[in-house]
């Protein structure tokens, strides 16, 4: 018999209050355990979407003894699923932040953490350089972890763009790879849906995109159009505009099985050398 398990995705608008955005997670997280589902995903950095540095250090802490951690996990606990929450700003002891990922289990405990390893660094014509290493410590390290339902994978946003850690995730054990993010509206519009998804046929893994979505207090605007993309490529569950909400999606692992032995391209890859002449 197949095995589905149902998952949730929330979209958010955070703003630059923490204590607001834990409320805004903590209804979220009951009303996707009301509507059947085991495991919820928040986007980054759902907790505070702050305006500056200085804003993140008044509004952030580091990681032990952390109260947003706390109130997560007693979130997770109430509300009695996997509560990921896709990302928060952690201070760090070299006046940088992590950008990390945490997965809470039904308990309350913190399962895995992950630290966002692609930092976005670029110089665009007409527009100022845009640093995210002058703010946030790049990870540097993949992780996998078991929820009990299925092997989940993690990623933070621009991560999406480097194919190598979503096959290494995969070659991993990973059934289902999280992708919360933060994306601009324009790069949202030409590349969002066309990445995710090819991510997901390359891997055969499920894919779950938690999005922040619409205009913010700090000024940002975000894309939104969170989605969840089959291990064959289709799109089967989505928001189709920037509005707050969740979405469901019953996810049938049979399917990671079934891509994979239609287009074995992980076990199928070769080590090779490049010559440029």
């Amino acid at each position: 018999m197949s095995v589905s398990v149902r998952v949730a995705l929330a979209q958010m608008r955070t703003g630059i209050e923490p204590a607001h955005s834990l409320d805004t997670i903590e209804k979220m997280a009951l009303d996707a355990r009301a509507g059947g589902a085991s495991y919820v995903l928040t986007p980054e950095m759902s907790v505070c979407f702050a305006e500056s540095r200085d804003m993140l250090r008044e509004r952030t802490g580091g990681w032990e003894g952390n109260a947003d951690i706390a109130r997560l996990s007693r979130i997770a606990r109430a509300a009695g699923l996997w509560l990921h929450v896709g990302s928060l700003a952690i201070a760090l002891d070299d006046q940088k932040f992590a950008n990390r990922s945490v997965l809470f289990a039904p308990d309350g405990a913190i399962r895995a953490t992950y630290d966002k390893i692609h930092l976005f660094d670029a110089d665009i014509p007409g527009l100022n350089a845009y640093r995210e290493s002058a703010t946030y410590r790049d990870g540097e390290r993949a992780v996998v972890a078991d929820t009990g339902d299925f092997r989940l994978g993690f990623s933070i946003c621009y991560d999406m763009r480097f194919a190598s850690l979503y096959r290494t995730l995969a070659q991993g054990g990973a059934q289902v790879i999280a992708v919360p993010a933060a994306f601009t509206v324009p790069t949202g519009a030409a590349h969002w849906n066309v990445l995710l998804r090819a991510r997901a046929i390359e891997t055969g893994c499920f894919i779950l995109a938690a999005a922040q979505g619409g205009a913010h207090e700090n000024g940002r605007a975000t894309y939104g159009h969170s989605l969840v993309v089959a291990p064959w490529g289709e799109v089967i569950a989505s928001a189709e505009d920037d509005a707050e909400k969740l979405i469901f999606a019953d996810l049938d692992l049979d399917a990671v099985d079934v891509a994979r032995q239609r287009v074995p391209a992980l076990s199928n890859g070769r080590d090779f050398t490049l010559e440029t002449l």
